[in-house]
């Protein structure tokens, strides 16, 4: 267990986010996910993460004698982020909130792909989850003498939310949608690149001091972080542009096209990355393809 407070020299009975990280690193995951604990007293737990007894020992052993688990907060439905959350919620008494479950929020085209049979990418979708209350946008929780903005912020995953404190020194509990050691995943139909094009704009907007992804350390630089992530964005479009000027392609073609530093093992998580902009170019006109939309459809510049 892993307990990180928000200052070296803040004292422990002051401090009111603590961090604890799972023991669960990967290519998608980073170190692990970062479970945060927000507030003193009457706490929130953000993100309990996976199933892992470790990881529900380590929860515990960061709360102080006497602290109570008010709420169960999930920034989305994936299976590192809210497998833990039924039974932290049920042991600790504490509902579980979220904007929904895991197909909450999703756009009208990607409702239609998902209608017309497009599976999930399988990146750990917790197809079960169901939180106890809803949470919508500009919801406000007081918790701990932390108060927390809800903000909807899709992308990654259509209901995924990010988490706004009162307190600029602890800023926003990111999620997933910006990390600070890679690019976030945006598979169909559960993320949206024109949703998260959208919500870089929204948080770069707020202007906040610090972000705090849920894998990977904070992000100190904001307004940097969020310029690089939509440069790499607009970078992947150049990309896939090019390739599609020497003839049409499918999403694994084209990943063999332009991912060639990538290790293979990750190219089918590529394929859905690169699906999430050729649907992003078809919005703008710049693609067509043949119907109906397919993850293994040919697409071609219009």
């Amino acid at each position: 267990m892993q307990a990180i407070f928000t200052s070296n020299d803040t004292p422990l009975g002051e401090c009111r986010l603590r961090l604890v990280r799972a023991d669960n690193p990967g290519p998608l995951t980073g170190p692990g996910t970062n479970t945060f604990i927000l507030g003193r007293g009457r706490v929130a737990v953000v993100d309990p993460g996976p199933d892992l007894p470790a990881h529900r020992a380590a929860i515990g052993a960061a709360l102080d004698p006497g602290e109570r688990v008010a709420a169960v907060l999930v920034t989305h439905a994936h299976l590192d982020h809210s497998a833990l959350a039924p039974r932290l919620a049920r042991e600790m008494g504490a509902p579980v909130l979220a904007f929904g479950g895991a197909t909450a929020g999703r756009s009208p085209i990607m409702a239609r792909l998902a209608e017309a049979g497009m599976p999930s990418g399988g990146e750990g979708i917790d197809s079960g989850f169901a939180p106890d209350e809803r949470l919508a946008d500009g919801d406000r929780l007081g918790l701990g003498g932390v108060t927390l903005t809800a903000l909807h912020t899709p992308g990654h995953a259509a209901g995924h939310l990010a988490f706004e404190a009162d307190d600029p020194d602890i800023g926003i509990l990111a999620g997933d949608v910006i990390l600070g050691w890679a690019s976030t995943l945006i598979s169909p139909p559960d993320g949206d690149l024109t949703q998260y094009l959208a919500t870089l704009a929204r948080l770069e907007g707020r202007a906040a001091r610090v972000l705090r992804p849920a894998h990977g350390d904070p992000v100190t630089d904001p307004a940097a972080r969020i310029a690089e992530l939509r440069r790499h964005r607009a970078e992947r479009m150049a990309a896939i542009r090019a390739a599609l000027s020497h003839g049409p392609a499918t999403p694994a073609e084209l990943v063999a096209r332009i991912y060639t530093d990538t290790p293979r093992p990750l190219w089918p998580a590529a394929a859905r990355n690169v699906l999430a902009h050729l649907i992003a170019l078809i919005e703008t006109a710049d693609v067509t393809t043949t119907e109906p939309l397919d993850a293994n459809g040919l697409f071609r510049l219009t």
